[in-house]
This record gives C-alpha cells, sequence and structure tokens, in this order.
C-alpha cells in the first residue's frame, strides 16, 4: 500500500512558506508518497508544484462544491462540499501529517491529527505547542528544514 501524507498549510503565507512546501513536496514525490493536501493556493498550490516537478501523485481536497480555484499542479481533485470540515477528510486519509507554516485551519488539522493518534505530525515554521507550564506539547515534531521534516514524516514507512 502507498504510504500517503498531508501537507497542511495556509492559503496566505510567506515566500519561505511557500518555498518549504515546494521543497517538502519534491522529497515526498522523490520518496514515492502519495500527497494529500487542501488543492487551493497558497502552501497548497506549493506542494502540488513540487510534487508535480517530481512526477509524485498529488490529492486535493476541495472544501467547496467544484473544482473552482484548485492548483493546476493536482494529480486528483476531490469535491467535499464540506468546508473546512473536510481537514478531518484529509487528515484521516494521511499516514503523516506536515504542516508548512500556520493558520487557524492549520492548526486544526494538527489538532485533528493529534487527536486521531497514531502517525507522526510534523510542524514546519508556524505553530510549535506548548502546554500550561510552557513544556512543549508532547508527540509534536518542529522541524527546522524540508529535509527534516520530511524524514521524521517518512522514517521507518517506506
Amino acid at each position: 500500500m502507498t504510504f500517503q501524507v498531508a501537507v497542511c498549510g495556509p492559503r496566505h503565507c510567506t515566500d519561505e512558506d511557500k518555498a518549504n512546501a515546494r521543497e517538502v513536496g519534491e522529497l515526498l514525490a522523490e520518496a514515492g508518497a502519495v500527497v494529500i493536501c487542501g488543492g487551493g493556493v497558497g502552501v497548497m498550490a506549493a506542494v502540488a508544484s513540487g510534487v508535480r516537478s517530481k512526477g509524485g501523485v498529488v490529492i486535493g481536497i476541495r472544501p467547496g462544491d467544484s473544482r473552482e480555484g484548485a492548483s493546476p499542479d493536482l494529480t486528483a481533485t476531490i469535491v467535499t462540499n464540506m468546508g473546512e470540515a473536510r481537514n478531518a477528510v484529509i487528515v484521516w486519509s494521511a499516514d503523516a501529517v506536515i504542516s508548512v507554516g500556520g493558520s487557524w485551519g492549520t492548526l486544526s488539522e494538527i489538532a485533528l491529527a493529534k487527536r486521531r493518534g497514531g502517525i507522526p505530525v510534523v510542524c514546519l515554521g508556524g505553530w510549535s505547542l506548548v502546554d500550561n507550564d510552557g513544556a512543549p506539547v508532547p508527540g509534536l515534531h518542529v522541524a527546522r528544514t524540508p529535509q527534516e521534516a520530511v524524514k521524521a514524516a517518512l522514517d521507518g514507512q517506506l
């Protein structure tokens, strides 16, 4: 069975987030993973572009009732008409989750992935979560580079 990695991130992101997402996409494609994302602009478009540039497969899970606004670099588009609830579809379809950058939607995907349990959740830029005492929340891998993020997501999986 093919290993599937969700890459989550904001539609309104920094240039650094876009560059990181594109590189994450390239590395995942080179590793043979299928990438799942929201399929729109920003981090989603950047990761799709990276995957496509390396001949990989990237599936976009769209929130609306049509393919309108979907990245042209997607291999396939799933239309859900579920709004932000589609984040659960993205996370439950993945064997690992990498977030790039941060937004409220991205935080919801991290939370859903952690609530699900049993899969690697990696944060590259953006969110770093701490508990009430200021200690890092266990189970989140905070990566500094796209290479580190992909390695943490794929370790022992492919």
